[in-house]
């Protein structure tokens, strides 16, 4: 197994004051079929300690990821899920789809009483922040979203293990999304594929055309 991930990099955010950071992860941005979905986990760095068996959820078992999860709650100071569908992608695009279901998960850590001083964010673009940002001149409200600092690491669910504990949350969520939605179109395969680009999903594509589940300003077929 991987080398476990730690606290190293969100506890270099204490010089800054900040102490609740928000790890942040995305799951399911390169799929044909089914949402994108934002997982967000916040730790106190004054307070937390370690979790032995998180890893990034691509590198774990089934079973792993779904018996980690209670555990990633209950060591979150808060913890969510957003998820932004097929057609949204479709409407508005894959990044700004990633700021909606960020966003959705944002404010259900909000809503929790939690406010994050910083967030850490897998990748290297910060897609999380809202796309306008205020001036004085603006009539109308700030577009709602994420108002913390965002910092992007390339392949932080590797090595944060705030990052690594919102991959399994986001994982285990939107596989169970996957399976449900598997169950009305069986013949895609998402209980196994999970609504990416596999030989069966594409052959079933062909033969029976996109589901109102699919990306269809997507290029589906496309090698």
């Amino acid at each position: 197994m991987s080398e476990a991930p730690t606290l190293d990099y969100e506890r270099r955010f204490r010089s800054s004051g900040a102490r609740l950071v928000a790890g942040v992860d995305e799951v399911g941005r390169g799929a044909l079929a089914g949402p994108v979905s934002v997982g967000i986990a916040v730790v106190d760095l004054q307070q937390q300690t370690l979790l032995a068996d998180v890893r990034d959820s691509k590198l774990l078992k089934v079973a792993d990821r779904e018996r980690l999860v209670p555990v990633v709650r209950s060591w979150s100071v808060a913890s969510a899920v957003g998820h932004a569908t097929a057609k949204e992608i479709d409407d508005v695009g894959i990044v700004a789809a990633l700021r909606l279901a960020g966003t959705r998960a944002w404010l259900a850590i909000l809503a929790a009483g939690v406010t994050p001083d910083v967030v850490l964010l897998d990748g290297s673009h910060n897609w999380l922040s809202p796309q306008s940002q205020p001036s004085l001149f603006d009539d109308g409200p700030a577009e709602p979203g994420c108002d913390a600092p965002v910092h992007t690491l390339v392949k932080a669910d590797m090595q944060c293990l705030s990052v690594a504990a919102a991959s399994i949350l986001a994982k285990v969520e939107r596989d169970g999304i996957m399976r449900g939605l598997h169950t009305e179109h069986p013949a895609f395969g998402w209980d196994v594929n999970k609504g990416y680009g596999t030989a069966i999903h594409k052959d079933a594509l062909r033969a029976a055309g996109p589901t109102p589940y699919h990306r269809v300003s997507w290029q589906l077929l496309s090698d």
